[in-house]
């Protein structure tokens, strides 16, 4: 039998030890002059079960355990529990697995993934099913896969998110530029559309930058600028910015503050209050209020960014710190947020060694709460 189609690298180096040393097992002749040589080879055996990463199942003739390595008991979460002599199916619960097994045992191997759900969770496992040369048995390779699985849907899911932000604009523009170049001489549409083409250009070099600063963020890259500086201040700073914008927006602007001292980089804690006051004004519509707050509290610094708006719905919330997650885009004033801004607010939290939690009642508002270390100074007198 060849093995490389099945398996390759070094989960294949140990299978084929493994196999040999089952094969020699079985073929002994019992001969007193190897007897040395058969007692070296089962402890090479036993060290290179115990330390391989990869879950080892030797299956007899008969379809029941004959041994399993600690990698196979963790991968299949059989804890203490009893398994050897026993079948297969006993041991796991998996239909898939024993009917791989058994077509093992009649001469057919296989290798794909099997899913198994046990106290563990839902996982993914890679599972290959060899039938044994010489003798009546298969050997059952095993590896979870679930991580990979996760992070192979997290691929999908960003790249689908990206395409459908980009083609909008893009279809957008395209349209408009076309509109313009049917009559270069008219003025009207240029006047109309070149604006609006601006806008939408704007919008994905900031989708870009949102993704290039996320990614910085997520890969442990995210530079800060650490110093000694006071949150409120830095928040302040922030809010009479956005107050003309507030007016217009017929939204009241609160602000309330004490000095709280943390040590941080202003520029990304102005980031976090730039994307959590956006957020809050576009959810909040005409006559509401939009309070922020820094106060010193149990030897941390809060920031508190609470709105009168829409709220978020309740099987929203879990989610809304999520790459590209939207709450529904018709209940906010406009469209312009890419779904990345309180993805880049949670991971500059952190970055500082903070928490960020979002809480709401839908139809009553929702309220954004960061929590800062205080610096180390002030931490330890309060």
């Amino acid at each position: 039998m060849i093995l490389e189609p099945v398996v390759t690298g070094c989960v294949g180096v140990a299978i084929g030890a493994v196999l040999a040393t089952l094969i020699r097992r079985r073929n002994r002749e019992d001969a007193v002059p190897q007897q040395l040589e058969f007692a070296e080879a089962d402890t090479r055996f036993e060290q290179l079960l115990r330390s391989i990463t990869v879950g080892i199942i030797t299956i007899d003739g008969r379809g029941r355990v004959e041994s399993i390595n600690a990698a196979a008991s963790a991968i299949f979460d059989l804890g203490a529990r009893r398994v050897l002599g026993r079948a297969i199916i006993e041991v796991v619960p998996s239909f898939d697995l024993d009917r791989r097994v058994r077509e093992a045992l009649a001469g057919h191997p296989s290798r794909g993934r099997i899913s198994l759900s046990d106290n563990a969770g839902n996982r993914i496992l890679s599972v290959a099913t060899i039938p044994l040369d010489g003798t009546p048995g298969v050997l059952v390779i095993a590896s979870d896969e679930t991580r990979l699985d996760e992070l192979e849907r997290t691929r999908r899911e960003f790249v689908t998110s990206v395409s459908h932000e980009l083609r909008t604009p893009l279809s957008s523009i395209n349209l408009m530029i076309e509109t313009v170049l049917l009559d270069p001489h008219d003025d009207e549409a240029r006047a109309i559309f070149l604006p609006q083409i601006k806008s939408e250009v704007d919008r994905m070099v900031q989708l870009v930058e949102d993704l290039l600063e996320l990614a910085r963020a997520e890969s442990g890259k995210l530079r800060l600028r650490r110093e000694n500086v006071d949150l409120a201040s830095v928040a302040k700073n922030i809010v009479t910015t956005f107050e003309p914008r507030a007016r217009q927006l017929g939204v009241q602007l609160q602000f309330a503050s004490e000095a709280a001292r943390i040590d941080g980089d202003p520029d990304r804690l102005a980031q976090v209050l730039v994307n959590l006051i956006e957020n809050a004004l576009r959810h909040t519509p005409t006559g509401g209020t939009v309070e922020v707050s820094v106060l010193p509290r149990n030897g941390a610094a809060s920031l508190v960014v609470r709105d009168t708006g829409v709220g978020i719905p309740y099987n929203d919330l879990p989610h809304i710190f999520e790459r590209f997650y939207v709450v529904d885009r018709s209940r906010t004033r406009d469209t312009a947020g890419t779904g990345l801004g309180l993805s880049i607010v949670k991971q500059i939290v952190e970055a500082h060694g903070g928490t960020i939690v979002a809480e709401s009642e839908f139809g009553l508002g929702a309220t954004f709460t960061g929590v800062f270390p205080l610096t180390r100074s002030l931490a330890s007198s309060a």
